[in-house]
């Protein structure tokens, strides 16, 4: 595995090209806990993340925006009660992107540091 989280993000525009099944298998296997799902005719990454209370999951929202406008590529983020819920695809493609993967790897460090 390679580690994702520290490649870089390309421009992504409209006419960019999806990620081929076989670069989502691969880009998929750096990070395992993130589900593949079909949202109304679009592909997402989706995971959720646990946390102790309210106060650490905003936190990592925060922290989730902050990735998010560092890269102008914006998630949908569901903050709960010691749950946040994350979604990324590319919104101009309408599915995904090797940038989704790299900013799910982003994500899934963030946490980790928070722990």
């Amino acid at each position: 595995m390679s580690d994702l989280k520290t490649h870089s993000c390309e421009a992504c525009s409209s006419d960019a090209p999806k990620a081929t099944g076989e670069e989502k298998q691969q880009l998929h296997k750096d990070v395992p806990d993130w589900e593949i799902l079909d949202i109304d005719g679009e592909e997402q990454l989706h995971r959720i993340y646990k946390l102790k209370n309210f106060v650490k999951a905003l936190e990592f929202t925060n922290r989730i925006g902050d990735l998010a406008e560092e890269e102008d590529h914006h998630p949908v983020i569901v903050l709960e009660y010691g749950k946040v819920a994350v979604s990324w695809w590319s919104h101009k493609i309408k599915g995904l992107h090797k940038n989704d993967f790299i900013l799910a790897a982003r994500t899934d460090a963030a946490f980790n540091n928070m722990q």
